[in-house]
C-alpha cells in the first residue's frame, strides 16, 4: 500500500468525476490504489470510466449518479458513503459558461452558485464534520482557477465562484490542520478538458500554456498536504507572480481582460 493510500485511502470521493479533470483525478487516485466514489450526472461516461479503472487498476468504484445542482446532493453523497472508510474529498465539479454577464438567465446564475459554491461548501462541511467526529485524518482538495484571482469579463460568475473556492480552502487549511485534515486548493490555468476545448478560444501573440488534465491532477495530488494553494505549471506560476506581485492591480486586471477579449471576443459579437 502506498503512503498516499495510507494517508488518504482506502476510499475517496471525486465530485465531477466523469470527464476532463475529474477523469484525470479518478485515474490518478486509482493508480495510487485508492477506491473511488465517482459522483457525476453523466451516467454513460461515468460507467465507462468506472469499468475501465476497475479493470486496469484492480480497485473498487461506486457510481453515484447525482446532479450537484440538486438541493439534497450533499445529503445523498454522505448517506451513500457513510458505511465506508472515506478519507479524501476531491471537489472538481464546476459549472462554466462564457458569455456577457447580462446575457445569463436567472437559472444559469443559480446553477453557478449551487454547483460551484453552495454544494461545495455543504459537502466540505459535512465531510469535515464526519472526519472530526470519527477522529479520522484525511484531506480536502478543491479545484479553483486562475480566473478567480482577477475579475475577468465574459466569465464573471465563474471567476467569482472560483475566488470563493481558494479563499475557502485557505481558511480551512488553518482551521482543520489541528484535526489532521489537509486542505488545498488547486488553482489551475487553462487545461485541455472537453469543456475548455469546446469554448473555441482564439489565440493572439500571447497564448496561455494549456496543460493536460492528467498532469494537473497528478501534480495536485502530489502537493496535497504540502501546500495550501497550489498552482500547477511553471508558466501559470510565473503569470501569477507577475499579475499579483509585480504589477499594480489595475494594470494586471487590464492585461487579463484584454487577453480574455482576444480569446473570446467572438462571444461579444455573437
Amino acid at each position: 500500500m502506498s503512503s498516499f493510500n495510507e494517508k488518504y485511502g482506502p476510499w475517496a470521493i471525486v465530485a465531477g468525476a466523469a470527464e476532463g479533470l475529474g477523469e484525470a483525478y479518478s485515474e490518478a487516485l486509482a493508480r495510487r490504489g485508492v477506491n473511488i466514489f465517482m459522483v457525476d450526472n453523466q451516467a454513460v461516461p461515468l460507467e465507462n470510466l468506472s469499468d475501465r479503472l476497475q479493470k486496469e487498476y484492480e480497485i473498487q468504484t461506486r457510481q453515484l449518479i447525482i446532479d450537484l445542482a440538486d438541493d439534497d446532493a450533499s445529503e445523498q453523497i454522505m448517506g451513500l458513503t457513510q458505511e465506508f472508510d472515506v478519507s479524501l474529498l476531491v471537489y472538481n465539479a464546476a459549472y462554466s459558461l462564457i458569455k456577457p454577464f447580462v446575457d445569463h438567465t436567472e437559472e444559469e446564475l443559480e446553477t453557478f452558485i449551487k454547483v460551484n459554491s453552495s454544494m461545495q461548501i455543504q459537502l466540505v462541511h459535512a465531510f469535515s464534520k464526519r472526519l472530526i467526529d470519527q477522529n479520522h485524518r484525511g484531506g480536502l482538495l478543491l479545484m479553483s482557477s486562475l480566473a478567480g484571482l482577477i475579475g475577468m469579463q465574459l466569465v464573471a460568475p465563474y471567476a467569482a465562484t472560483k475566488a470563493f473556492t481558494w479563499n475557502l480552502a485557505e481558511a480551512l487549511h488553518h482551521e482543520l490542520k489541528p484535526h489532521h485534515i489537509d486542505v488545498m486548493a488547486c488553482v489551475a490555468g487553462a487545461t485541455s478538458t472537453p469543456a475548455y476545448l469546446k469554448t473555441n478560444p482564439k489565440y493572439g501573440l500571447l497564448k496561455p500554456a494549456v496543460m493536460k488534465p492528467e498532469v494537473v491532477a497528478e501534480s495536485a495530488l502530489d502537493s496535497l498536504g504540502k501546500k495550501t494553494l497550489f498552482i500547477p505549471g511553471f508558466s501559470n506560476r510565473l503569470n501569477y507572480f507577475i499579475l499579483t506581485r509585480l504589477l499594480p492591480r489595475k494594470m494586471a486586471a487590464t492585461i487579463a481582460n484584454k487577453t480574455m477579449e482576444k480569446m473570446y471576443g467572438h462571444y461579444l459579437s455573437s
